[in-house]
């Protein structure tokens, strides 16, 4: 979802804008996806990468 279409209950101009302090605070707040800010497929691929480098230094040490 995304703010472009968003309309503010208190200054009542579309939320992309940034007119009020609540427009400014809810852009801010949907713009920021995800642990850190990061996208939730960026968290992923890093999940992904840390599973196989485990993977890979548990074969490698023979346990």
């Amino acid at each position: 979802m995304s703010c472009e279409h968003l309309v503010c209950a208190q200054c009542a101009h579309p939320v992309i804008e940034g007119r009020c302090p609540l427009c400014r605070a809810n852009r801010e707040r949907m713009h920021n996806h995800g642990f850190a800010g990061l996208s939730p497929a960026l968290i992923a691929l890093l999940l992904i990468v840390l599973l196989f480098v485990t993977l890979l230094i548990e074969r490698l040490s023979g346990v």
